[in-house]
């Protein structure tokens, strides 16, 4: 089948770790043909179809000239059998228009995963409050007063944005309350933006797990990204070192609970982000980890997204 990866610039991908490289290093194994572009490539008109200038790819191998184009087109998003949509976050505006261009897409005759819909429905760090009983203490708040009461009972708490990504923008503070005055007015704007605030988790020690959830089912084993020398954050693009480990009874709970609901809405690939036994994330636009946990266990991730993607699509 043809398979139309919607991302970022192909020339900005490192493929040494990239989950989108190895999803169209497994489509073009199993002998689909592999296309690509970026949100900004999408239009629509009246009268037409919802489009793209698509580029037709051809993967070589080679570790550096690793694609090479051999058609472009501008295409009526329909006529590809499935859509993956991979652009990495910001969640901004523009992301936001491409789910609703998507959407008509879909409207069209179009199948696209994960769900334009269910993107904007599951806002990486709010879809945990569906399910309290899986996350520690959390407040979502613009009051700097509430914030500083929740620390005073929890004493030692996490803050962070809503928009970030890789553990931008993530701070801690202990005990001693320093600078969380000056981290709230930098975090919540003086009081323009809103911001999570989480009760730190000791068990960050061990990693920040990132648990794939493929079709509704989880992938046996999850990276354990670990903070590095005083980092708090475990997060790879922070300086985490990422070590892959089989799942244990409570990320299998979690996973084996939340996986059923999110895939019945239309969430092909999920990714869990699990600290100790508490849920922390639910990461859903473009979640990573494939070649980390395949190239440590052997375990074929882009294997297994294949084997749920030809499902959906014939579903």
């Amino acid at each position: 089948m043809d398979i139309l990866f919607v991302a970022d610039a192909l020339a900005s991908f490192k493929i040494y770790k990239d989950s989108t490289f190895t999803m169209m290093r497994a489509a073009q194994a199993r002998g689909h043909r592999v296309f690509a572009c970026e949100p900004r490539h999408i239009s629509w008109v009246r009268g037409g179809r919802v489009q793209a200038e698509i580029q037709a790819l051809w993967l070589t191998g080679d570790a550096v000239e690793w694609f090479s184009i051999t058609a472009s087109a501008v295409t009526p998003l329909k006529e590809f059998a499935a859509i993956v949509m991979r652009k990495d976050p910001p969640f901004d505006s523009e992301y936001f228009y491409a789910t609703h261009l998507l959407e008509q897409a879909e409207r069209e005759g179009a199948k696209v995963f994960n769900k334009p819909r269910a993107l904007r429905d599951h806002p990486e760090k709010l879809a945990i409050l569906e399910f309290p009983e899986c996350i520690g203490p959390t407040l979502v708040t613009r009051d700097p007063e509430a914030i500083r009461r929740f620390h005073a009972e929890h004493q030692d708490i996490i803050l962070k944005p809503l928009d970030g990504m890789g553990g931008m923008g993530i701070f801690r503070v202990r005990q001693d309350g320093l600078n969380l005055g000056s981290i709230t007015e930098t975090l919540n704007r003086d009081g323009a933006q809103t911001v999570m605030v989480q009760k730190f988790l000791p068990a960050i020690a061990d990693g920040d797990k990132r648990v794939l959830v493929i079709g509704g089912k989880p992938v046996p084993y999850c990276l354990a990204r670990i903070p590095q020398g005083g980092e708090v954050r475990g997060n790879l693009a922070a300086g985490g070192k990422g070590v892959a480990q089989a799942l244990n009874d409570r990320d299998r709970a979690i996973a084996e609970a939340l996986g059923p609901i999110l895939a019945a809405r239309g969430l092909l690939l999920v990714g869990l982000d699990i600290i100790g036994d508490r849920l922390t994330e639910i990461n859903v636009t473009s979640p990573t980890c494939f070649r980390e946990i395949s190239d440590q266990t052997g375990f074929d991730v882009a294997g297994m997204f294949m084997d749920a993607l030809e499902a959906a699509q014939s579903a």
